[in-house]
């Protein structure tokens, strides 16, 4: 079947064909979200996001600039505490060049006595490189890192519950439970070196565990409140402690006061660099312990049952999942976190129990866990933050003599600012964040 006929008319060529006249450029399409202008207008981009997401004041940006506010609040009262600023304040209208330069000498010269003590000393490393120990250099950080092991197991402790809608304040007796369990079989007990050290290790867990099960048990079965419960628990593990440590099983020989045998070799936490830094395996049992927990969270079916719990209890129950169990099982993994930090402290660093060997570990691990938002990995940020911040408050105060009370009022300084985040933007003028409509169109912009 041949084609019809052309209708008669002049030829039609395509276009570009005419002589003398170039073919149009046809432009190559684009990945998607990708504009015209290059890498150069996509870093632009980039950049302007960044740039948005800084003045709009997210949560890295608030949390950054609180702990901005709280040096400078905290610089502040270190100077206007200092006898020695004080008197040239005085003088302030005649000379305010010398009241000034006083002020800033005093809180500048804390602030670098606490670096110099939480993460490196510089006349250290300058001694090392002329032939001193290097082992000296890493003491600031390795006091730091000690400090903060059992603040870490600590804060996990209260940040898994918090996910699960509870408000775990036992963490003091749960870390009592887990050193008492701990440090019985390591002073009373004997066993093979690597052996002995494990089996210390598992009983704080268990004694932790035990102490963490009876809460959530608790508010399982009967709806005690939970807060209620641990307060009144911590009381009751302080005093057993006590009691514990006037008995003959535990008290030390021809001793008189409340403190225990020491724990054997064989059941000692191994040093990580070195016998002479007091740095130990127990932060490495910390951070795996953060792993173990970020995975739970995010990845288990224990998890998700968690956090459904946390944001709806009776959706959760709605949708088949046993609200109680939840409630016991992570007051258990709470409270096995906390006998951990314990066992970490008598195995790793103190090697006997004493009437206050659970120091603040308890009360400060709430803030941490406010600290870190909820998350693993902050809540081990914020533990090596208040890490350095105790190892380094030493330092300071041995070396200017500024009280070591500074540091808790610089701790509370930060919470309070972590918890205001409209504060802190009206402080530093910044931006209220974008509703979700606009960030995703900032999003779409970039091709995120």
């Amino acid at each position: 079947m041949t084609p019809p006929d052309r209708p008669p008319g002049p030829p039609v060529e395509p276009p570009g064909d005419e002589p003398g006249v170039e073919p149009p450029e046809v432009e190559p399409p684009r990945p998607a979200g990708v504009e015209a202008g290059g890498i150069e207008a996509d870093a632009g981009r980039w950049r302007k996001v960044v740039f948005d997401a800084v003045v709009e004041g997210n949560s890295v940006t608030v949390t950054l600039l609180a702990f901005v506010a709280a040096i400078v609040v905290g610089g502040l009262l270190i100077a206007f505490t200092d006898p020695v600023v004080l008197p040239k304040f005085g003088h302030f209208f005649s000379a305010p060049g010398g009241a000034l330069g006083a002020a800033w000498s005093s809180a500048s010269g804390a602030y670098t006595a606490m670096f110099r003590g939480s993460i490196v000393d510089i006349h250290t490393v300058s001694a090392a490189f002329h032939g001193g120990s290097i082992t000296a250099v890493f003491e600031p950080l390795s006091e730091t890192l000690v400090n903060a092991t059992p603040l870490i197991l600590a804060g996990l402790a209260v940040m898994l519950p918090f996910r699960c809608g509870l408000f775990n304040i036992g963490g003091t007796g749960q870390f009592i439970g887990g050193a008492v369990v701990a440090g019985w079989i390591g002073f009373a007990v004997q066993l093979p070196p690597v052996i002995h050290v494990v089996v210390a290790i598992a009983g704080g867990l268990a004694g932790g565990a035990v102490c963490g099960w009876l809460v959530g048990f608790l508010r399982a079965r009967t709806g005690a409140n939970e807060v209620i419960v641990t307060i009144m628990f911590n009381y009751v593990a302080q005093f057993l402690l006590l009691y514990l440590l006037g008995t003959h099983a535990f008290r030390r020989p021809k001793r008189i006061d409340p403190i225990s045998r020491v724990v054997h070799g064989t059941a000692r936490l191994p040093h990580l660099l070195g016998g002479t830094l007091r740095v130990n395996f127990g932060f490495v049992l910390a951070i795996g312990a953060a792993v173990a927990v970020s995975w739970i969270i995010k990845r288990s079916t224990l998890g998700f049952e968690f956090r459904t719990i946390g944001a709806n209890p009776d959706a959760a129950r709605a949708a088949g999942m046993n609200v109680e169990r939840g409630y016991i099982v992570v007051m258990l993994v709470a409270g096995a976190l906390a006998g951990l930090a314990g066992a970490a402290v008598v195995l790793g660093t103190d090697y006997s129990l004493t009437p206050g060997i659970y120091g603040t570990y308890g009360f400060d691990a709430i803030t941490v866990a406010l600290l870190g938002r909820g998350t693993a990995l902050g809540v081990v940020l914020a533990s090596l933050l208040f890490g350095a911040l105790h190892a380094g408050g030493v330092q300071m105060q041995a070396a200017t003599q500024t009280p070591i009370d500074i540091v808790i009022v610089i701790q509370a300084l930060i919470v309070l600012f972590i918890a205001a985040p409209p504060l802190v933007r009206t402080m530093f003028r910044l931006r209220g964040q974008r509703s979700g409509p606009e960030r995703r169109a900032a999003l779409k912009v970039v091709g995120a």
